[in-house]
C-alpha cells in the first residue's frame, strides 16, 4: 500500500468518526467524509454490492480524485470500506477519475479508471493527459497493474483529444471477449463514445465509434454506459454544454439515453430515439449493473456541477447518490423506479382514497422526511393548479406543483434551506396517464426523488432543509381529488 493511500484512509477512519448518523441520509450513500462526486465500479463481487465514488477525503470540494468505497448486501443498508484508490503513480497523479469494475474469471475484482497525469508542451504550458488504467484486488486491497496504462492516446482514432478521454464503462459479453465504452471529445468540442475491446481485461485493442453529439446533443459526453434492456439497447451519456429544447432537455450538464439497434458482429449502433433520464434539479453521472438475480439496476451522483460549488457551511461531508433504481424498457421509455428491496424497510402505513383537496389541507399521519408515498392525482377541469408541499414549517417548504392546462410539473426548493442564489426550480412536460398522474415520493433526510406516472419520467432534488421541517400538506385552486399512500421508512 503507498503511503498517499495509507494517509487517505487513516484520516477517513478518523474523521469518519467525528459525523453523527443523524446527519446523514438514512439510506442514501454519502460520502465517509469530505467531497463525493461520479459513482463507480458499481457491480456485484462474492455476493455483496460494490459502489466506488469519486472522493476528496480531506475537503468537501472537488480535488486529488480517490476512490472511495460502500458495500451492501441489499442496495440499501451501506457499510464503509476504506478508500480503494489514491492517486500514487506517475500516469495518475493528478487524480483518479471515473471508471467501473467487474469479476475476472480468476475470482479477483477488476477496476478499470481514468488515470490522469501532466504533459509540458513546447512553449511551457502543461495540460492534463487522461489514460485508462486497472488495479486488481480481493474487495479490500487492490494492486495497480504493473504495465499502466491499458489504454492511451495512441489507442484514441483520428480527430479524438487524449486530454477529453475518461469514464470507461466494462462488461463481458456473451462472445467471451470483455468490452468496454469510454467518453472522448472530438478536435471540434463535440463528444463522441469510443468502443475497445479485450481478451482478458488488461490488453485493449480499440473497435469503433459506437455514437457520437454531432453538435445537437451537447459537447464532450461523460460517463458513458452501453447495456441491453427488456430487448433493447440502450446507451447513455452526461452531456456538458446541452442547449434546450423547449422543457424536454434543459441547459446545461444532463442526462440524456439514446434507444437503439446494435449488432454484435458489426459492433454498429444505430440510434432511434433520444430522452432525458431525469428531469430534475440535482442528476448526474449514472451508472448502472446486473444484479445476480437479472435485473438492470443504476445508480448516480445525486448533484449539480453547477451547484456542487456551493457547499453549506459547516458540513464535513458533501455529495449523495441517488437511491439504486430498477431499469425497464417499455412503451418506447426507460421506466426507473427504486429497488424492490426498499419494501423490507417500510413501516408504518397510511391510506387517503378520493380525498377532495380545495384550501390547503394535512392529512393526519402524513408526514416525515424519511418516507415513501405515492400521490394520485385525477386531473379535470375543475382544478388550475394542484400543489404538495413537503419538508415544511413556518419557515422552510419544498413544493412539487402540477398545471393540468399546460400539463406542467414544476420542481421549487428555493426555501429548502440552501442559501444560495441557485438554480431552485426545474419546469418538467408531464402528460396525464389514463386521466391520473401519479407521484411516487422518495424522501430521506436530504432529498426528494420523483416517480412519475410508474417511473416513466423522474425527477431529483437535493435540501437542506433542517429536519425539524417534516410537515406535508396538499392545497388546489379549485377542487382536485387525490389518493395517498405512504409509508415512513425505517432503517
Amino acid at each position: 500500500m503507498s503511503e498517499m493511500l495509507e494517509k487517505a484512509r487513516k484520516y477517513e477512519a478518523e474523521q469518519g468518526l467525528q459525523i453523527k448518523a443523524e446527519d446523514r441520509p438514512a439510506f442514501h450513500v454519502s460520502p465517509y467524509v469530505g467531497w463525493m462526486n461520479d459513482p463507480n465500479g458499481f457491480s456485484c463481487y462474492q455476493g455483496e454490492y460494490h459502489l466506488f465514488y469519486q472522493y476528496n477525503p480531506y475537503d468537501t470540494h472537488w480535488n486529488s480524485m480517490h476512490w472511495g468505497h460502500v458495500v451492501s448486501k441489499d442496495l440499501l443498508h451501506w457499510e464503509y470500506l476504506p478508500a480503494a484508490l489514491a492517486p500514487d503513480e506517475d500516469y495518475d497523479k493528478i487524480g483518479c477519475f471515473s471508471g467501473s469494475a467487474i469479476e475476472l474469471d480468476d475470482g479477483r475484482q477488476l477496476l478499470i479508471y481514468t488515470a490522469v497525469d501532466q504533459e509540458t508542451l513546447e512553449d511551457g504550458t502543461a495540460r492534463d493527459i487522461q489514460t485508462q488504467a486497472v488495479a486488481v484486488g480481493d474487495g479490500k486491497n487492490y494492486k495497480k497493474y504493473e504495465k499502466n496504462p491499458v489504454i492511451t492516446g495512441e489507442d484514441v482514432p483520428a480527430g479524438g483529444s487524449k486530454v477529453d478521454f475518461r469514464d470507461p464503462k466494462i462488461w463481458k459479453d456473451e462472445d467471451g471477449f470483455y468490452y468496454a465504452v469510454v467518453a472522448n471529445m472530438m478536435d471540434d468540442g463535440n463528444g463522441r463514445i469510443l468502443l475497445f475491446r479485450s481478451t482478458d481485461a488488461f490488453q485493449w485493442q480499440y473497435v469503433c465509434v459506437l455514437d457520437h453529439s454531432d453538435e445537437k446533443l451537447g459537447k464532450m459526453w461523460e460517463c458513458p454506459d452501453f447495456y441491453e434492456v427488456d430487448g433493447k439497447h440502450v446507451l447513455v451519456v452526461s452531456p456538458m454544454a446541452m442547449m434546450p429544447d423547449g422543457l424536454k432537455f434543459h441547459v446545461g450538464h444532463s442526462v440524456i439515453y439514446l434507444t437503439g439497434t446494435y449488432d454484435k458482429k458489426t459492433h454498429q449502433f444505430i440510434r432511434e430515439d433520444v430522452q432525458p433520464l431525469d428531469s430534475g434539479i440535482d442528476f448526474y453521472a449514472p451508472q448502472s449493473m446486473l444484479t445476480p438475480d437479472g435485473r438492470r439496476v443504476m445508480i448516480a451522483w445525486m448533484q449539480a456541477w453547477p451547484n456542487s460549488k456551493f457547499v453549506p457551511d459547516g458540513v464535513k461531508y458533501f455529495g449523495q447518490m441517488t437511491v439504486p433504481r430498477e431499469i425497464n424498457y417499455r412503451n418506447g421509455k426507460l421506466i426507473q423506479q427504486p429497488v424492490r428491496e426498499i419494501e423490507n424497510y417500510r413501516g408504518e402505513h397510511v391510506h387517503y382514497e378520493d380525498v377532495e383537496i380545495s384550501d390547503e389541507t394535512v392529512l393526519n399521519g402524513v408526514d416525515g422526511r424519511v418516507l415513501d408515498m405515492t400521490v394520485k392525482l385525477k386531473v379535470t377541469d375543475e382544478f388550475k393548479k394542484f400543489t404538495i408541499k413537503l419538508a415544511a414549517d413556518e419557515t422552510y417548504d419544498s413544493t412539487i406543483t402540477y398545471d393540468p392546462v399546460r400539463e406542467v410539473l414544476s420542481l421549487d426548493r428555493s426555501r429548502s434551506g440552501y442559501m444560495y442564489d441557485i438554480l431552485h426550480t426545474r419546469d418538467i412536460q408531464v402528460k396525464p396517464a389514463d386521466g391520473e398522474v401519479t407521484l411516487r415520493i422518495l424522501m430521506d433526510r436530504f432529498s426528494v426523488e420523483i416517480f412519475i406516472n410508474d417511473g416513466s419520467q423522474t425527477a431529483t432534488m437535493v435540501l437542506f432543509t433542517p429536519q425539524k421541517a417534516d410537515n406535508i400538506s396538499f392545497a388546489a385552486d379549485g377542487k382536485a381529488q387525490i389518493s395517498v399512500e405512504k409509508y415512513t421508512l425505517t432503517f
